[in-house]
């Protein structure tokens, strides 16, 4: 895959999800739901208060009817409701509205009514690049603040179902450092020697683990010829596996705002995909989130 509209002709092939949204009444979310109804690849549930939705969607020209809204004021329960609403069997993906991070994914980690699977929760981020020949996954730049290799693995773990799901039957990742060469004074290194060691006994399947590697040995076959990188992911990584979130939201970002490129973002690890984007995010990068969640649900 090279554009998004590769992943939603995906997402459309998949048929209707029910996507239920806690605190529905935020204009770029609506708007990003609506595109989402018009292309034919969610219905919603609107958990949120009622008057507030109703007078945002006339606004943008959203046609509410036939639509479910939930009446709930408080954020607290929106959000409780709308996760409910899917670990209960009625919707199949949740996405984060006119709230705090902290307090969607309390409710996710409810213990009663929540989404738990006992693996780490991580982020997982598509962009398609112009100067890149196919999409890239880049984990994890939002939720794992310094994982260790464990966790690495679990983060890695979670961002295959993803991948497969696009798709790539067999892809390739690249652990991140600032170097090629293993260092103890590079924790980072350390960590990508383990997770090849994993993938080399059996331990982490379905993909192709290399590592370490500098980013330009990762994406460019040139970079990685001239410094004599071998392997069957150097310069051609699917899945960008970064050390730390420090890592992972610098390069989040200078893809974002730096080159313009095209993106969208899912949590993982959950029962049920979760599209948990910025405020600052555009409606079409809520959009493409909309797609990723339903091409994995």
């Amino acid at each position: 895959m090279k554009k998004f509209e590769d992943i939603l002709t995906l997402a459309k092939s998949k048929g209707l999800k029910k996507i239920a949204v806690a605190v529905a009444q935020d204009e770029e979310v609506l708007k990003a739901v609506k595109s989402a109804v018009n292309e034919k690849i969610c219905v919603p549930v609107l958990v949120g208060d009622k008057e507030k939705i109703k007078k945002i969607a006339e606004e943008i020209g959203f046609d509410l009817n036939n639509l479910e809204i939930i009446h709930e004021e408080d954020g607290n329960e929106a959000s409780r409701k709308a996760v409910e609403l899917v670990s209960s069997g009625e919707a199949d993906i949740v996405m984060k509205g006119l709230i705090d991070t902290s307090v969607i994914l309390k409710a996710v980690l409810d213990k009663e009514i929540g989404l738990r699977t006992g693996n780490i929760l991580s982020h997982a981020a598509v962009f398609a690049i112009e100067r890149y020949h196919k999409v890239v996954l880049i984990t994890d730049a939002a939720m794992n603040i310094a994982p260790n290799a464990d966790e690495k693995r679990q983060i890695l773990e979670n961002s295959l179902v993803l991948s497969h799901s696009l798709g790539i039957e067999k892809p390739k990742v690249a652990v991140i450092c600032a170097k090629e060469k293993v260092s103890s004074k590079m924790q980072a290194t350390v960590d990508a020697q383990e997770l090849v060691q994993m993938y080399n006994d059996g331990r982490i399947t379905g993909c192709i683990v290399d590592g370490p590697y500098a980013l330009d040995n990762a994406i460019s076959r040139e970079a990685a010829e001239l410094k004599g990188i071998k392997g069957d992911v150097a310069g051609d990584a699917d899945i960008l596996l970064m050390p730390n979130i420090e890592a992972g939201n610098v390069l989040y970002k200078s893809l974002t705002y730096f080159a313009g490129a095209e993106n969208a973002g899912i949590i993982l690890g959950a029962k049920a995909p979760i599209v948990l984007t910025s405020r600052a995010d555009s409606d079409v990068a809520k959009l493409n989130s909309i797609a990723l969640a339903v091409v994995c649900s």
